[in-house]
Parts: C-alpha cells; sequence; structure tokens
C-alpha cells in the first residue's frame, strides 16, 4: 500500500453528512478515506476549518487552521491519538494493509516519542506479532488511553513499550466509549445512590410485593420487544430467571442454560450456537430473498467472540469499570454477535441486569426493570441498535443462501471486536435514569395506593383477596366506576350507597394522589 498520499482533502460531505463549513477532513476520518480502509466512518470526525475557531457540533470536531497536521500518514495517526482517542478498528486494519517495513518506518518518525510508542504497542497487541524492536529503557510510562477522551480501566504496564494498558478489553474483544458531556452527566447523578434512597423510604413488605411485579412486568416487556406474548407461565419463568441475575459468574455454559429457558417452544429452534449465518430484518415478499438491516458474526467466528467476550467481562469486573458502561459493552456486544438462532435480545437484556447487579448498581433480590424503561421508547432502543448495524452493511460481502439465509464472504470478526460504544452507553444510561426517576417510584406508588385500597375494603367488607383484585381491576379498567356487568356478577351483593362509597374512595386514593407518608 502507498501510505506516501494526500490526506487532509477539502471535501463538501463526508459519508452523507455535510461538513458544518469549508475546510479538510484529517485524523482517522482522512486516513480511512486515502488508504480505502474497510472501517466505517468514524462517529465524530475531526475538520480544520478556515476559521480561528474550535468546536464540536452534530459529530464534528471542528479546528482551527493552526492544528493542521504534516501530510504523512504518522502525522494524521498523532493527529488521531492526541484529539480523537484511539480506534482499535482503525488501527486493525492499517496494520493489515501495511507491511511490516511499513510499520518500522512509522515508528522511526520518533522512536521513543509517547505516539510512536502507543502505535508499537497497538501493533503488537492487536496483530500478536513481536516487531523486531528491542525492550525501551526509557523511563515515565504514558497510559494508552487518553482518558480526557475515553473510558479506561486502571491500567497494566507494557514494560517493553514503556505503556501503561489502560484498554477495558482483550485483543478478542475491547469496545471502546468516549467520554461525552452527557455521559459526564449521568455518571456524576449516581444513579445506584439515589436509587437506595428511593428503595430506604419504602417499607419492606411493600417493597417486597413491589419486586415481584416489577419482575413481572420486565419479563412481559422484553418478549414485547421481540413482538411475542408470552403466557403468565412463561413470562414469571423468565422473571425469576432474570431475579437470579448476577448469581452466576458469565460463561458460554451458562449462556447456553440461558437460551433453554427463554424458548418456550423447541420443536422448530436448533439450540446452542448457531452453525449457519445469521440477520436481523425481513423477506423479500416475491423471492423470498434476505433483507437484513443487521448481519449477525459468521457462524466460525461465534464461539471465539463469545470467549473474548466473557474474558472481557471478568477484567471489566476485576478493575471497577462503570456498572452502566460495563452492561453497554457486554450486552451490546452479545446482540451484536447474535450467537444463536433465537433467543438473543431476551438475553442481551437479561445480561444488562446480570452486570449491573454485579457490579452492584443494583443489590441481590432487586429488581432493576431496564427492560420496560426500553420498551417505553422502543424507537430509540432501535436507534441505538442502528448506529452500529447500519455503517457496517456496506463493508459486510454476502449472498443469500437457498434457505433464505445469508453467507458471509468476507472476514468481519473484528467489526465484532472493535467498536464505538458510546451512542449505546448514552442510550442506556437514559433507560437506568427513567428506570429510577418513572418506573420504580409509579410500580411503588401504585402498590401504595393497592394496599390502601385494600386495607379499606378488608376493613368494611371483608372481602376475600381474590375478590379485592378482582374488584380494583374493574374500577381500573373503567375509570372508577363499576360496570353494569360487575354489578350483576361478582360484586351484585353491594348496596347502591356500598357502590357509591366505594367508588368515592376509589377515586380518592387512586386518581387524587393520595399516597402514604
Amino acid at each position: 500500500m502507498d501510505i506516501n498520499t494526500r490526506y487532509s482533502q477539502r471535501i463538501p460531505h463526508f459519508h452523507g453528512r455535510t461538513l458544518p463549513e469549508p475546510g479538510k477532513i484529517v485524523g482517522y476520518a482522512a486516513i480511512i478515506r486515502a488508504l480505502d480502509l474497510p472501517v466505517p466512518p468514524p462517529d465524530q470526525v475531526a475538520l480544520i476549518c478556515e476559521r480561528n475557531k474550535q468546536y464540536r457540533d452534530r459529530g464534528w470536531l471542528v479546528f482551527p487552521p493552526r492544528y493542521q497536521p504534516d501530510e504523512s500518514l504518522y502525522r494524521h495517526l498523532v493527529f488521531a491519538l492526541k484529539y480523537e482517542g484511539v480506534n482499535l478498528l482503525c488501527f486493525k486494519k492499517l496494520f493489515q494493509a501495511l507491511e511490516p517495513s511499513q510499520i518500522l518506518d512509522l515508528l522511526h518518525t520518533e522512536p521513543t516519542g509517547q505516539y510512536s510508542r502507543k502505535i508499537w504497542f497497538l501493533y503488537e497487541w492487536l496483530q500478536g506479532e513481536k516487531l523486531p524492536i528491542p525492550d525501551l529503557k526509557i523511563k515515565n510510562p504514558v497510559p494508552l488511553l487518553d482518558e480526557k477522551l475515553q473510558y479506561a480501566v486502571p491500567g497494566i504496564s507494557s514494560p517493553r513499550h514503556r505503556i501503561i494498558n489502560n484498554l477495558p478489553g482483550t485483543p478478542g474483544f475491547c469496545p471502546l466509549i468516549r467520554k461525552t458531556p452527557l455521559l459526564e452527566q449521568e455518571r456524576a447523578a449516581d444513579w445506584a445512590r439515589q436509587k437506595e434512597h428511593l428503595f430506604a423510604a419504602v417499607h419492606r413488605d411493600l417493597l417486597q410485593r413491589a419486586a415481584a411485579f416489577l419482575l413481572l412486568k420486565d419479563s412481559r416487556a422484553s418478549f414485547t420487544i421481540e413482538n411475542e406474548t408470552p403466557s403468565n407461565r412463561r413470562a414469571q419463568r423468565w422473571g425469576e430467571v432474570i431475579g437470579q441475575a448476577g448469581l452466576q459468574p458469565l460463561s458460554k455454559t451458562e449462556l447456553l442454560r440461558l437460551q433453554e429457558l427463554v424458548i418456550g417452544n423447541r420443536r422448530f429452534i436448533d439450540l446452542g450456537f448457531r452453525t449457519e449465518g445469521g440477520f436481523v430484518g425481513a423477506h423479500d415478499r416475491n423471492t423470498g430473498e434476505p433483507l437484513p438491516d443487521h448481519i449477525s458474526a459468521r457462524q466460525e467466528d461465534v464461539e471465539g467472540l463469545i470467549e473474548a467476550l466473557i474474558a472481557t467481562d471478568r477484567i471489566l469486573e476485576s478493575r471497577g469499570f462503570d456498572a452502566v458502561l460495563a452492561a453497554t459493552a457486554i450486552a451490546f456486544g452479545f446482540v451484536f454477535i447474535h450467537p444463536f438462532v433465537d433467543g438473543n435480545g431476551r438475553i442481551h437484556r437479561y445480561l444488562i441486569h446480570h452486570i449491573l447487579s454485579r457490579l452492584k448498581m443494583t443489590e441481590p433480590g432487586q429488581v432493576f426493570p431496564v427492560s420496560a424503561a426500553m420498551l417505553n421508547n422502543l424507537p430509540a432502543y432501535r436507534r441505538a441498535l442502528e448506529r452500529y448495524s447500519r455503517p457496517l452493511l456496506d463493508l459486510i460481502e454476502w449472498r443469500p443462501t437457498e434457505k433464505n439465509n445469508v453467507e458471509v464472504l468476507n472476514d468481519t470478526a473484528d467489526y465484532y471486536r472493535y467498536f464505538d460504544a458510546t451512542a449505546q452507553a448514552e442510550y442506556l444510561y437514559g433507560c437506568v435514569r427513567e428506570t429510577v426517576e418513572k418506573i420504580i417510584p409509579e410500580e411503588v406508588r401504585y402498590l401504595t395506593r393497592y394496599e390502601k385500597m385494600k386495607t379499606y375494603l378488608d376493613h368494611h367488607f371483608d372481602m376475600p383477596d381474590r375478590l379485592v383484585a378482582l374488584l380494583i381491576r374493574f374500577l381500573e379498567q373503567n375509570r372508577g366506576r363499576f360496570s353494569q356487568r360487575a354489578l350483576t356478577g361478582e360484586f351484585s351483593r353491594l348496596t347502591p350507597a356500598e357502590v357509591a362509597e366505594i367508588e368515592s374512595r376509589f377515586a380518592e386514593i387512586f386518581q387524587g394522589g393520595e399516597e402514604e407518608r
């Protein structure tokens, strides 16, 4: 590959995105474009403008002219590492395209400079190959990830390169998340503490009842997201599984167990890791051919990717990575790989519960109905998934099979190993916020009112629990009034005065906002 090319180019748009003002793309975007690397465009594109102004604008990082790097691959890589952070996929595809001699030439530009050391470390870490360079003897190791730009784990020293490896993953699976004002704001909110404060104000008995309701609510929501309507027993069974999240370590055996539990009818589903291609989407009405929105990892890559994902999960747990960011990397990484023929979506959402529980975002026995928050805004959930899937469709070569499945023709494993999970992290933190601020309080508020209404009915009418539940449900469904069917059926023994009294009390408790103090 000829790397002696012009990288900074003045263009009117980049991958369908109009530049915010005239300028030249630099950094990763310029390298990807100039060398035609099979890499999706970065979420944030660096641009050198003509004005003396620096700002961020809808996915653009705009810099004044003095930031313009020299026209060489090395200088654009330095610019990218300094201002955009580490893009593992871009580096991997670049290293695969270059000869080792070209890599050595790059590193000789500044043999002991921190950016040369970073590039050197990344080459050996990603490629699994050692370059003919002696170990460095200099002092002052530098962190690989700049923690002002990206989230990192406590690092481990690499004396050979004088680099502190603070990557939150392994060479086999390592999504990265950029620091954004929104994520920093969400992390500062400390939703785990706010949730504990919320629970502390609730009576223990009521909290236990709320847990049972929230489990069922979350289980049903997870099925509804998949356009399924499960039986009560199936929803309860999956709710029981969610209630055990965090108790067992993640493993291939555990994932296979979860798949068996989530699949209801096994007659037409092959359990276990996929042995053929996979995609999410539709089929052409006339030909039956696949119309993919997302193409899954190749079947021959699935088990290796899952093993690497599990290894990364252990790193994130052992090094105290942020619970929501860890859940983003592992759970979204799992659903992008799509290792099973069916059940991927529900297990993906289970993994969010699992990691939030294990990393102490929630305590054992507590319920965090994040699936219910996802169901409340399905378009945002789909957008979070598509932010990853859509850009990849142009990079994956495939053909339809006789069974109207997909057969992937190129090597795609790296697309599932190294991706920017920032959009998914912002989305998941939004779900956490809605769960703490809205979903849990609403459920607790409802149960508080339900218990108050039940106490009133027990005291005045001595009704069995079954009738109490039925009565409250009838009133909820009929805007606080008894229907004619109810008055001529189960509640025909109530007098008109009693009916009026019950309706009045229901309105006081449920519609008037009266709550237990």
